[in-house]
């Protein structure tokens, strides 16, 4: 596939023939769409680029190339990150004459080290854009390499070679690669590397691989109370270091955490862990691959929620709690502090940013792995085990009592009539053992579909009319009139605002059910407002989830396939499907799904891929968060025009004109 990028450009006098056709070349579609490579312009994105300059440097370190990073911050929003690996190579690229392959790795997208397997096993660099990214965006960036005893430099600016490559002398006992970068306030503004988050990064990076030594310094100008000037990071102890910090004082529900880490077979990588149960505590997770946080989980947090959850039911059966075979993993993981991090082969991501891993086969790997020790770690000291266990069962008991409840209040609703609720509602009948779920649709066609394709004992289904009132910038009146509205708190049955309690909420899930197209991401989008404004405490329990209905089904032959957007079906099509004539279908909204494809691409818990709302657990992170909900859906249309103005680089044009 063609690294260029062809984007559609208006020709004079209206014509549109082949000098309409605009061919960005090299680094250039980075600099104009920003937004697919690094997710946008704003502060994330900015110390996206610190972090992937690291994960390079790390990367050798968990090859077994390096044992020593540095990362400096300096003034003029200037970083530099040095590694004492092998260095970049220098010598001509076979398919670039006259050029290095340092100047290439430079300055071309999808080049690397990391496509093949040969020269790293694990890496969390995968898509051999992540430097020359970083060079493409920033003002001017400078590589020093010291490689075969000679060190050698080339300079950058806005992505293209401000010069040649330069041996600039000889360096018997030092070896690695050095990259300095000051992104470009272009692309930027004027927003500056945050030297305490820079400072988080690179602890958490140690934590990660218990072999790698990373030394921090920032200006003196730049340095605080929480941020020194000069720092050195080692944790021999790796993940359970960090967890031991990260718990304190808190008393716990085992003295011992559950750490360890395991070699996966034939291989293919290896896992570490650490959890701990605190007595009192909303509890936290962090889920790392090839040392690049997954904050949204994935495959990996199935495989060990599976392990544990395995393990403390046949615990259970084995200490005679017949009842512990209803442990479900959140019983299990509610309330604890994990950290897991996994090295694979290959990982697979559900995005460039690489918040979610997605690789089938990272979850049976962990399960294995984490399975075993986990049995040893409950059988070899009974008394540990057995305080696990029983605290487990409490959450599990509570979970049951809460779930009983709830079932007399429909059952009351039902056979007594004693409660009003909405007439589109298709309830559940709660009878049975799985957690029951509300999926709010929009529109009759939907709704009809989801009807037959639910288990009618455990969903229920929410059926409403199209967009529903935007409760940011109305009146509490005009909330209070509006009917669906009042369906919908109706059908909940917690109520609103001062008197949410989450403990009367009719169901364990609600889930927002909406098209895979711009009209429902907008409908989801004004659902969300609606619990955040009206329902916090609902978002803030786990009890608010998003539905991921596909947007293609692929069919070759008897084999099919659904793709969730055009990224995930381009894959399909390169690996699954590659050689063979495939007839792509794209789902124009819920309703035109057959009961079935409904079934098992969006509403069955075993095929289905749901993504939980929540708020964060720090009050400050909640009011910037409602600080963007009121700037983007309340009544001032002058906030939201000027986060559109700053924003408008870094959408597609591609997805303009759909």
């Amino acid at each position: 596939m063609s690294d260029d990028l062809f984007e559609e450009m208006p020709a004079s006098g209206g014509d549109y023939d082949s000098s309409s056709i605009e061919v960005l070349e090299g680094l250039e579609p980075v600099r104009r769409r920003p937004g697919m490579y690094i997710g946008g312009t704003d502060d994330r994105a900015l110390h996206h680029l610190a972090a992937e300059v690291l994960d390079n440097a790390m990367d050798e370190a968990v090859a077994g190339h390096a044992n020593r990073i540095e990362m400096e911050l300096g003034e003029g929003n200037r970083l530099t990150i040095t590694d004492n690996g092998r260095g970049i190579p220098v010598d001509e690229h076979p398919k670039f004459p006259g050029k290095s392959t340092l100047e290439v790795i430079l300055t071309t997208l999808h080049s690397g080290g990391k496509f093949s397997g040969k020269a790293y096993a694990t890496s969390g660099g995968l898509h051999g854009v992540g430097v020359s990214v970083v060079n493409a965006l920033s003002s001017d960036t400078h590589i020093e390499v010291a490689r075969n005893k000679q060190v050698y430099a080339q300079d950058f600016a806005k992505g293209l070679p401000a010069g040649k490559l330069k041996k600039i002398g000889d360096t018997p006992n030092r070896r690695g690669t050095s990259v300095a970068f000051t992104p470009d306030t272009e692309i930027f503004g004027d927003r500056q590397f945050k030297p305490a988050r820079l400072f988080k990064l690179a602890r958490s990076k140690a934590y990660l691989f218990a072999g790698v030594e990373i030394r921090w310094k920032c200006a003196p100008s730049l340095a605080s109370d929480d941020v020194p000037e000069e720092a050195v990071f080692q944790f021999p102890g790796g993940l359970a270091d960090h967890l031991k910090e990260q718990v304190g004082t808190r008393e716990c529900v085992t003295t011992d955490f559950f750490a360890g880490n395991q070699d996966f077979p034939e291989d293919k990588g290896r896992v570490e862990w650490a959890i701990a149960w605190p007595l009192w505590s909303d509890g936290s997770t962090s889920w790392y691959c090839n040392t690049v946080p997954t904050p949204d989980g994935g495959t990996h947090e199935q495989g060990l929620r599976a392990a544990i959850t395995k393990g403390l039911r046949a615990f259970g059966d084995l200490t005679g709690q017949k009842k512990s075979k209803e442990i479900t993993a959140d019983d299990v993981m509610t309330g604890s502090e994990i950290m897991l991090s996994v090295f694979i082969r290959d990982p697979q991501f559900q995005s460039q940013t690489k918040d979610r891993l997605t690789s089938p086969e990272a979850a049976r790997l962990v399960e294995n792995a984490v399975r075993d020790h986990f049995d040893h770690f409950l059988a070899d000291n009974m008394d540990r085990g057995k305080a696990l266990l029983g605290s487990v069962m409490e959450r599990m008991e509570e979970r049951l009592r809460r779930k009983a409840e709830r079932e007399v209040k429909r059952k009351t609703a039902t056979n007594a009539k004693k409660l009003r609720l909405p007439g589109k509602l298709t309830d559940c009948s709660g009878e049975g053992d799985a957690e029951t779920e509300l999926f709010i649709v929009e529109g009759d066609s939907a709704g009809g579909s989801a009807k037959q394709a639910r288990n009618r004992k455990s969903q229920a289904i929410l059926p409403i009319r199209g967009k529903i009132l935007n409760v940011a910038s109305a009146t509490a009146d005009k909330i209070r009139a509006n009917s669906e509205i009042a369906d919908l708190a109706l059908a909940l049955g917690c109520g609103t605002r001062k008197d949410c309690d989450p403990e009367k909420l009719r169901y364990d899930r609600v889930v927002i059910m909406t098209d895979a197209d711009v009209d429902g991401a907008h409908i989801a989008t004004l659902l969300m407002t609606f619990f955040f404004q009206e329902m916090p405490e609902l978002v803030r329990c786990g009890h608010l989830y998003l539905a991921q209905p596909p947007l293609f089904r692929l069919t070759a032959g008897k084999e099919s396939a659904y793709a969730s957007d055009e990224a995930h079906r381009e894959k399909l099509e390169a690996t699954q499907f590659k050689g063979k004539k495939v007839d792509v279908s794209r789902f124009k909204g819920l309703g035109e799904m057959n009961p079935k494809q409904l079934r098992e691409t969006t509403m069955s818990p075993d095929t289905r891929s749901l993504i939980r709302i929540t708020l964060p657990a720090e009050h400050e992170q909640r009011f910037a968060v409602k600080e963007l909900v009121d700037q983007l859906m309340g009544r001032n249309p002058e906030h939201r025009f000027n986060f559109i103005q700053n924003r408008a680089g870094e959408l597609d044009r591609d997805l303009i004109d759909a």
